[in-house]
């Protein structure tokens, strides 16, 4: 009689995990990495081996890193606002997973947003910020430090009601 109490009780806590699960936003994923300066690296910019891009360039102002792959259809979907975002915000990236010539295509074709974009073909630096789905897009305060991460495409809502506001209030 009691194990089939346990039983219950069990399959019970199950289905209230699965329901709590279902009702979370997947684009808000926690990073042990928030609060704390961007993991250091270099790497090869996309647009030379010959030059590097590494993480001290993303001090000095409020920006936006955005982890992209020219494979990535979901990258598509928000790439027209980052190109707008562009135009006001400090943005660079971090060319996930791809080869050289299919990226520089894909930007080439789709439009360049990016300050700078490194080169991360087997997925180092992706590791180092935790990255699981392309594309991801973290803010960064002016000391380098992460502020917050949007999984997923990023729009128009998250860059208004998480990212605009930690800006101006100038806050996590």
């Amino acid at each position: 009689m009691i194990r089939g109490w346990l039983a219950v009780a069990v399959f019970a806590g199950l289905v209230a995990m699965l329901a709590f699960g279902l009702t979370r936003d997947p684009s808000r994923v926690s990073s042990p990495l928030i609060g704390l300066p961007v993991p250091a690296f270099q790497a090869e910019r996309l647009a030379s081996a010959d030059e590097h891009f590494d993480s001290t360039a993303l001090r000095g102002e409020w920006s936006l890193l955005n982890v992209w792959a020219s494979w990535c259809t979901t990258c598509l979907e928000e790439h027209e606002l980052l190109m707008r975002l562009s135009q006001q915000l400090a943005l660079y990236g971090i060319n996930h997973r791809d080869t050289r010539d299919e990226a520089r295509n894909w930007l080439q074709v789709y439009g360049n947003p990016y300050r700078a974009s490194a080169f991360d073909e087997h997925g180092e630096v992706g590791i180092e910020l935790g990255v699981y789905k392309v594309p991801e897009t973290f803010l960064l305060d002016p000391d380098g430090v992460i502020r917050y991460k949007h999984v997923g495409a990023l729009d128009e809502e998250a860059y208004q009601e998480q990212i605009l506001a930690r800006i101006r209030e100038g806050r996590p």
